[in-house]
């Protein structure tokens, strides 16, 4: 009786003693876990606009800072959806968008950032950007969808005259495959053209996107084009007109593939030297000398075959009224003249097989001419600028 007792007793000891330390230490372990998991997150999260803000700036206006904590997402989605590109910055005390806004356009934004212990904060606003009292677009060239010669640019000219320049070319952005440097440069401050170095690689696929919207190109006058515009090389085609010889040299993808005889600009009418590209293309035209100065001296109302080189009236084009001329003697106005027949019915003639075989952004190279080198913004003719002088 006294041994079970006592055995009892020594048992309770054992028993409360180690049950009694590891009760207390769960216990005390547990609220401290508890205690900081519930703590309030310390990050703060500060959003600008204010929610619900409206006929707020494109630019300038969107910012998203973290203070006692750091930023770990930030996303801006307008109402379909589309994300605003941007970046976290002084090591997640901040964000920035990468780009501008459109116009009035609703944008949410979602922010978190994490305190020291790890616990989030997350903050949400909407707002709503102006809607502006005046606009500019871009027309440009050439077309989405086509296929254009090594010689064409990416021209636009604007409808409103940029004194913002580069905030308008910033929303212009320009890939290529394969892969090459292509520069822009102003003309003036309304017409942006682009251009790699040399002459695009035959085959070159080239994609623009147009992010206007919401470019402040000059004081209250903002973009309203959001549009991407896809176009291809062709083959390499490069024609050199000799005004000594009166004779052109047509070379595809390198090599030669026919010589035509020519006339061109006689004197005191003579034909620009330089490099030019064709802009538009003509199964027949009316030519009157009254629309470039030469008032009075011709009016031919169905010129066949003709393609324009430059904005100021230079083409080449089909001649039916030039006789011996072809080959001898120059006798235009300071076009290049290709033998032809009066309506172009004739596929066999210089200037028929030419116009055939020819394509928008095709490039004409003059040379030996008493002129002077055409003019780099008369016509889509930047080729006439070193690249220096390009991205001077």
């Amino acid at each position: 009786m006294v041994r079970a007792t006592l055995l009892g007793s020594l048992l309770l000891a054992v028993t409360a003693c180690g049950g009694g330390g590891s009760d207390s230490g769960a216990a005390s372990g547990g609220k401290d876990a508890e205690g900081a998991k519930n703590a309030s997150p310390q990050a703060v999260v500060t959003i600008a606009p204010k929610d619900g803000a409206d006929r707020v700036a494109t630019t300038g206006a969107l910012k998203v800072a973290a203070a006692k904590g750091k930023l770990t997402e930030v996303s801006v989605e307008d109402a379909k959806g589309h994300e605003v590109e941007g970046k976290i910055t002084g090591g997640g005390t901040g964000w920035k968008p990468s780009v501008h806004l459109a116009t009035h356009t609703r944008y949410t934004v979602r922010a978190v950032a994490k305190d020291a212990g790890g616990r989030s904060t997350t903050q949400k606003s909407s707002f709503t950007t102006l809607t502006p009292k005046a606009t500019f677009t871009g027309n440009f060239t050439p077309e989405d969808g086509t296929k254009v010669g090594v010689g064409m640019p990416f021209s636009v000219n604007f409808t409103r005259g940029i004194t913002h320049p580069e905030d308008v070319e910033k929303a212009i952005t320009i890939k290529t495959e394969p892969a090459v440097e292509v520069r822009g440069h102003w003309f003036g401050n309304d017409r942006l053209d682009f251009r790699p170095e040399e002459y695009w690689k035959p085959g070159t696929k080239v994609s623009v996107t147009l992010n206007l919207d919401g470019v402040e190109g000059r004081p209250g006058v903002y973009g309203k084009q959001a549009k991407k515009v896809d176009f291809t090389i062709g083959r390499s085609q490069i024609s050199t007109v000799d005004v000594k010889t009166q004779k052109m040299t047509v070379r595809r993808d390198g090599k030669v593939i026919k010589t035509i005889p020519v006339t061109t600009g006689k004197s005191g009418y003579d034909t620009w030297n330089g490099q030019m590209v064709i802009t538009e293309r003509l199964s027949v035209t009316r030519m009157n000398g009254e629309t470039v100065g030469y008032g009075g001296e011709y009016d031919i109302k169905d010129v066949p075959h003709a393609m324009r080189l430059t904005t100021s009236g230079t083409f080449i084009h089909g001649n039916y009224w030039g006789g011996g001329t072809f080959g001898n003697y120059a006798s235009s106005h300071g076009c290049v003249g290709l033998r032809d027949v009066k309506g172009g019915y004739d596929g066999s003639v210089s200037a028929a097989w030419f116009f055939n075989r020819s394509m928008v952004g095709d490039v004409v190279v003059v040379k030996h001419s008493h002129d002077k080198t055409v003019a780099p913004d008369n016509g889509l003719n930047g080729w006439n600028m070193s690249w220096k002088e390009w991205t001077a």
